[in-house]
């Protein structure tokens, strides 16, 4: 009940946080996958309800260790404009709330769930910039070079590939990171539910990287070829959105192809260990 009232306390003080929070997770396309995450986070409460049944509640004052920080956080965060920060800080003052009425017990066995819920975190302006424009030059690079291998001459300028008819524009949004973070949540979200080992998890969410930015290459070569053959119109539109589902597809089903190559290669080699 205390923990109750504390939520709707907090809910309450700090409702423009969580307007703006849940305005852009709605309106930018990057972070449309992270409504996702809340939900696969209360499944995995309700699968682990017995948890708490075997976990003695033991309030813990250490908890405080976590509540008085994050409570400066989100002051800082509030006051500054800083909504990263103070996103941050509603989940570390969960945290210790957790350990400040539960104990360090519960909160372990609740850790996976409270954890999750950082991946749907906006990336703050400045990190989001500084990621997005390598990646735009590195998939340009390699959509570039996929050009070569299928025979289209190309020429490349930072991230404009130009090609004899038309010239395609690797922009913010073709830079693969939207892929990156969906793939990443995927790779979470399919390694929890199939029972996948911890370091086949991390395995899976590092393999998503590489396979997302490999995946949008192709897609840049794709728009390219089919912008040259078929004219720079069919390279838009319709056909350029279809052809992002398209690839994020085949990109779940390399990481799965992965996932099930990995437990494979294990099963295989526990085997000859035991014979």
């Amino acid at each position: 009940m205390q923990i109750l009232l504390l939520a709707v306390l907090v809910a309450v003080s700090c409702h423009r946080v969580f307007i703006t929070w849940a305005q852009q997770l709605w309106t930018d396309p990057y972070y449309s996958h992270c409504f996702f995450i809340p939900l696969f986070s209360g499944y995995i409460l309700w699968s682990r309800k017995e948890k708490p049944r075997v976990c003695p509640l033991s309030p813990n004052w250490a908890g405080l260790l976590l509540t008085l920080p994050a409570v400066f956080l989100l002051i800082l965060g509030v006051l500054g404009d800083e909504y990263f920060l103070a996103r941050i800080s509603l989940l570390l003052l969960l945290a210790g709330i957790l350990v400040q009425f539960c104990g360090w017990r519960f909160f372990r066995a609740m850790l996976f769930p409270w954890a999750v819920l950082f991946l749907m975190i906006p990336l703050p302006r400045i990190l989001f910039a500084q990621i997005t424009l390598p990646l735009q030059f590195l998939s340009s690079g390699l959509g570039s070079s996929l050009l070569d291998l299928a025979g289209v001459a190309n020429v490349r300028e930072g991230n404009l590939i130009h090609l004899h008819s038309l010239t395609l524009d690797v922009a913010e949004a073709c830079s693969g990171l939207r892929s990156i973070m969906s793939l990443i949540t995927i790779a979470v979200i399919y390694g929890y539910l199939f029972d996948f080992r911890k370091f086949q998890r991390l395995l899976l969410v590092l393999f998503a990287v590489p396979v997302a930015v490999a995946v949008n290459a192709l897609r840049i070569m794709g728009t390219g070829l089919l912008g040259l053959y078929l004219g720079a119109d069919k390279s838009e539109g319709f056909l350029h959105s279809f052809s992002g589902i398209v690839t994020f597809v085949f990109s779940f089903c390399l990481l799965v192809l992965f996932g099930q190559t990995v437990r494979w290669a294990l099963r295989s080699l526990q085997s000859k260990a035991t014979t």
